[in-house]
């Protein structure tokens, strides 16, 4: 994988976790298919719907696919069970390493940041198992927010914490979700396919 990275004199990176920085996308579709047939779906997760919803806080993922199926389904306690069952498989993730390289290599010089729509137990917990954590001057999960992806907030709160101003902050991001919510932030965008 190359990254696209423009030109730009950024000072400050933000970064999307799941797909973008660890491949766990796929452990989270897995997670979302078991979740969702547990609370009543009798047919296959349709994975492109997973996939568009990347970036959006869990809880809103559940309201949205219940919608979508025609599901009446208790969105905390979905919630709940799609994460316990993404936690057994969470260890099983990879880090995407042209991602991780280049977070590595600015990290040396300048200030980082996680701007992610799950939970903050889970992203940091991720971090920590990957041994990422200490890249990260500042750590935005759903949890920090009133509006997720694709609103602008997560990356506006990431740059606050990082003390740049948004122009100056380049994001990388893997779902269309994620980018709107970037370039809604005045942000430029590097885009990490996510899907092989």
């Amino acid at each position: 994988m190359k990254l696209d990275i423009p030109d730009g004199d950024f000072v400050g990176y933000i970064f999307d976790l799941d797909g973008t920085l660890i491949d766990t996308m796929p452990l989270h579709f897995r997670a979302w298919d078991e979740a969702m047939r547990r609370a009543g779906l009798q047919v296959p997760l349709d994975e492109n719907l997973f996939y568009s919803l990347g970036g959006v806080p869990t809880r809103r993922v559940g309201e949205l696919m219940g919608a979508h199926y025609g599901l009446k389904l208790d969105a905390d306690r979905l919630f709940h069970e799609k994460e316990a069952l993404f936690r057994e498989l969470q260890a099983d993730a990879r880090l995407i390493e042209p991602v991780v390289a280049f977070a590595r290599r600015a990290a040396a010089t300048h200030p980082l940041a996680v701007a992610s729509g799950g939970p903050r137990d889970i992203v940091r917990r991720s971090l920590e198992l990957t041994g990422l954590a200490p890249l990260f001057k500042a750590v935005v999960t759903a949890d920090d927010v009133v509006h997720g992806k694709p609103a602008p907030d997560m990356f506006l709160l990431a740059a606050k914490l990082l003390g740049v101003e948004p122009t100056r902050c380049l994001v990388f991001e893997d779902a269309e979700p994620g980018i709107k919510a970037a370039l809604a932030a005045g942000m430029q965008v590097v885009r990490v396919p996510s899907r092989k």
